[in-house]
């Protein structure tokens, strides 16, 4: 068994070096390896990374995208590359930290589930704003009522599938409605899905959070496509 973790990067300059050597710190209970995928960056944060920032990954691979399509095109690029059973996403902020993930892989490997998504638990001190948890509340609820399976965090980045769940998937979404493709699609699939929750410390729009209202929107139209033709 080998986890793949995929990590999407758009100039993350000021925060990439610190998950890494974070990432570099946690003691896997499975082989890993570490796929980044640069999507158009353009202040050469990538070209700096070095290999023994992340020592116990087996490999480290870096990928480039000739120019900014955003995160799902990154994920879809890096998801193609990924060599392991288990496949995942570690985010290159400092919004989700990866001494999180070993509990979060438990339970594919003992096989009680075959996804796990990380809940985020949103309070005072960890909310980006009030219209970001309600839009992620209404998408939540909006995928639990599409596909019957009731989930409390649908754009969480801390998704962990098999490969074989992986592979039933149809993944087509560029920007942040790959979220809301994942989510949908692995529910459609009838997977066994545990949810865990999870530390989180949201950024502020001047730190660097990327997302707009209008991914919402985007991702809420995803939802229903993937219900409806399951891509």
């Amino acid at each position: 068994m080998k986890l793949s973790l995929v990590m999407p990067v758009y100039n993350e300059g000021a925060t990439l070096r610190t998950v890494l050597e974070r990432l570099g710190k946690v003691t896997m209970p499975l082989p890993w390896e570490l796929i980044v995928v640069d999507d158009g960056s353009t202040d050469g944060a990538v070209d700096r990374i070095e290999r023994d920032w992340v020592p116990d990954a087996e490999r480290v691979v870096v990928a480039r995208a000739r120019r900014n399509r955003g995160k799902g095109s990154a994920l879809r690029q890096g998801f193609a590359l990924a060599s392991g059973d288990v496949l995942g996403v570690q985010d290159a902020d400092l919004e989700y930290d990866p001494a999180q993930i070993p509990a979060l892989v438990a339970p594919i490997l003992d096989g009680t589930a075959d996804v796990v998504f990380g809940s985020r638990q949103f309070g005072a001190h960890t909310a980006y704003s009030f219209w970001y948890v309600v839009g992620n509340r209404v998408l939540s609820l909006t995928a639990s009522a599409l596909f019957d399976r009731y989930i409390t965090d649908a754009y969480t980045c801390y998704k962990f599938f098999t490969r074989g769940r992986y592979d039933q998937l149809r993944l087509r979404a560029d920007g942040f409605e790959i979220e809301a493709e994942l989510t949908g699609g692995l529910l459609r699939t009838g997977a066994r899905v545990y949810e865990l929750p999870i530390n989180y410390a949201a950024r502020s729009r001047e730190a660097g959070k990327k997302i707009r209202p209008g991914d919402g929107v985007a991702g809420m139209l995803r939802l229903l496509r993937v219900r409806l033709r399951g891509s």
